[in-house]
């Protein structure tokens, strides 16, 4: 059986409770597979990038029909903003009714609002929402979903993958987060490269089945992802990476570099990185 996410944001426990540790987070809009319906409460799910855990019920819209309803429709992602308020109406003098984080996905029916007058834009588009409800966000807030990669030259989308990460600079961090309310390691590079289309592993390694293949250090190229013991940070370019960190004094997403003479060296990653990989 499938749901939808239809919670802002979904939390994925390790446990079936809500005291344990955060092992991901499934943000609104995303199907999720149902493995496991024993726990009150908590029911055991599969993300599409194949990362599991436990869902508070509550977080979901459960059933195949619903799904396949919501997946058959033209979806947009929130990109350009942090954060999104759908509002009731399509003017800042209206009520939103729920705020949806940068990753959420929406669906789209209709082409942005046009006024009354002059027949042009007004800056709104009609989204719909999992539980069929109707509402504004300002469209320029929004961008193309993307649930197969992204057709670029291999510079651009490097670059691409750069600017998002980007994205999340001073998010602080959090264990199991990926949005601007908090972001590990991994969750930082896996939701770069799932925001343009590419499922990688959410984890901090290489993991045979997915799109990532180890390449010599000496290699690297912007895009590319550095491993080290229990973290990855994305290489950037010019000896520099962003990372998410909770190490005291950065705890968030950050910058450090590789160079030794660069004021942002970190020497205790650099000498403990165990892997450079690719998708390229």
């Amino acid at each position: 059986m499938k749901a939808v996410v239809n919670s802002p944001i979904c939390p994925l426990m390790s446990q079936p409770r809500s005291n344990c540790e955060l092992a991901d987070e499934a943000l609104y809009g995303m199907v999720v597979e149902v493995l496991e319906q024993t726990t009150p409460g908590y029911w055991k799910v599969r993300t599409h990038y194949r990362y599991e855990g436990y869902a508070p019920v509550a977080c979901l819209a459960i059933g195949d029909e619903t799904a396949e309803e919501w997946a058959a429709l033209p979806k947009k992602v929130v990109l350009h903003k942090s954060f999104c308020d759908v509002m009731a109406a399509p003017k800042v003098q209206s009520w939103p009714f729920i705020t949806l984080p940068l990753g959420a996905v929406v669906a789209v029916t209709e082409a942005p609002e046009a006024g009354p007058e002059t027949g042009e834009p007004t800056g709104w588009q009609a989204v719909t929402l999992v539980d069929g409800s109707e509402g504004y966000v300002r469209a320029s807030w929004l961008d193309t979903y993307y649930d197969s990669p992204i057709d670029l030259p291999e510079k651009a989308l490097r670059q691409r993958l750069v600017d998002t990460a980007m994205l999340y600079a001073r998010t602080q961090y959090r264990w199991g987060g990926k949005t601007p309310l908090g972001i590990d390691c991994s969750g930082l590079v896996s939701m770069s490269y799932l925001l343009n289309g590419i499922v990688i592993w959410r984890d901090a390694s290489i993991k045979e089945g997915f799109p990532l293949r180890e390449i010599p250090r000496g290699s690297m190229k912007p895009g590319d992802l550095l491993f080290f013991p229990g973290h990855v940070a994305m290489y950037i370019g010019d000896g520099r990476y962003i990372h998410s960190t909770g190490k005291a004094g950065s705890d968030g997403v950050c910058f450090n570099s590789l160079d030794p003479t660069d004021d942002l060296y970190r020497e205790d990653l650099d000498k403990k990185m165990t892997a450079v990989g690719t998708y390229f």
